[in-house]
């Protein structure tokens, strides 16, 4: 559309509206994948509305009647096709639709292959590692829970729930849990839930379907979702043989709705059983170790330091007495030998005195400083003397030697 215009110079719409068919007639075909609904056939003529499985995107489609039915099997509402489509766009009316030339049904093998790449693409990211798993509060105070509006899902999860523990509270956020609106609600239902601080555990339920009925939870928007919660999520998707991806990324996988309940919920009367054994268990045990600590209690008792303390005593105050008689004796004995000793070395002395010396006819000379002379070399001639007898003692001067 590069025609130049003005408010003075405008284009019949008509010239415009060609203008647009030239430009979409010239995008050629395309290979288009989604959803049918609205099918319907008037004379030769097939009218269909292509949905996006996942956005509310949603596109008319028109097919001559050979072409419908040389798809086999033939496509019905909600039926997941592959159309090889060409845009066109109708001038005298002013609008647009794609003119189908082949419907090839998606076929339950195409759609398992592509759950595999998408299953292998979150495996490679760690989306299901096991370390990511949280684990479930043992007694969640709100469970929020996902699932269709006034389900039997939704029925088995709150009976079971109460019936194991009666005062649980839920919050619940009823969804589209198949179809095109499945997506995006259990999405947000999902957010919603785990903004909430009151919720400790989120169980995303609901009831038993075919491959296509259960899609939705295999979607890769959803399945991220649900592993970027905060919130512990518990997948109870279908039966034991459902196998949906969001099972690999929730924090426990649950094979029914019921099972969701019992994993999530603790059984009151179980837990009471439970704290009655552990009771009766703590009992026997402090019952075992009084007894124990009675006995050993008694055995000591019994013992002769403890049952006549008195004797004891005694029995240690004569042990001192004969250490303390023992000690006097050893130190009277001792004592005695150092007097003898003393008596002898004394008699000795006496023995051995100048005084003992001269009472036996002998003389002491010796200097006036009172050195005994010994030999008579060591007295020179002047040398003043003094002789000592046992009675008196007299003053020489030496006059030769």
């Amino acid at each position: 559309m590069s025609a130049k215009t003005s408010p003075e110079e405008p284009l019949p719409i008509r010239s415009v509206l060609q203008m647009v068919a030239q430009w979409i007639n010239r995008l050629g075909t395309v290979w288009v994948e989604g959803q049918i609904t609205e099918l319907t056939a008037r004379g030769g003529t097939v009218f269909l509305t292509l949905r996006d499985p996942v956005a509310n995107v949603s596109a008319r489609v028109t097919c001559t009647r050979a072409v419908y039915e040389a798809s086999l099997p033939r496509p019905v509402d909600g039926a997941r096709v592959v159309v090889h489509v060409k845009p066109d766009f109708w001038v005298n009316k002013g609008s647009f639709a794609f003119t189908a030339m082949e419907i090839r049904p998606v076929g339950v093998g195409e759609l398992l292959a592509r759950l595999e790449r998408l299953r292998r693409l979150i495996v490679a990211e760690g989306l299901t590692n096991a370390d990511r798993k949280r684990r479930l509060p043992f007694l969640p105070s709100t469970i929020g829970l996902v699932c269709g509006r006034d389900s039997a899902a939704e029925r088995d999860v709150i009976e079971n729930a109460r019936r194991r523990w009666p005062a649980v509270r839920f919050k619940v956020e009823p969804v589209a849990v198949q179809g095109q609106y499945a997506v995006g609600e259990v999405t947000e239902a999902l957010r919603k839930l785990d903004a909430d601080r009151e919720v400790d555990v989120i169980i995303v339920t609901r009831g038993g379907g075919s491959l296509e009925d259960l899609l939705p939870f295999s979607d890769e928007s959803l399945v991220r979702a649900v592993a970027a919660c905060r919130t512990p999520v518990v997948s109870a998707i279908g039966h034991e043989q459902d196998s949906p991806l969001i099972d690999l990324v929730a924090d426990v996988r649950a094979s029914t709705p019921t099972d969701a309940a019992k994993k999530v919920v603790p059984d009151v009367g179980e837990q009471l059983a439970l704290v009655r054994q552990l009771r009766d268990r703590g009992r026997r045990v402090l019952g075992g170790w009084l007894d124990r600590e009675s006995s050993w209690l008694r055995s000591v008792q019994s013992r002769p330091s403890l049952a006549d303390p008195v004797r004891e005593l005694d029995r240690r105050a004569e042990q001192v007495d004969a250490l303390r008689e023992r000690a006097r004796r050893c130190l009277g004995s001792s004592l005695d030998r150092s007097a003898d000793s003393l008596e002898h070395l004394r008699a000795r002395l006496v023995a051995l005195s100048p005084a003992a010396t001269m009472e036996r006819g002998y003389a002491i000379v010796q200097r006036p400083s009172g050195e005994v002379v010994r030999l008579a070399g060591e007295v020179k001639p002047g040398d003043e003397l003094t002789i000592r007898f046992p009675d008196d003692r007299v003053g020489v001067t030496a006059t030769s030697t």
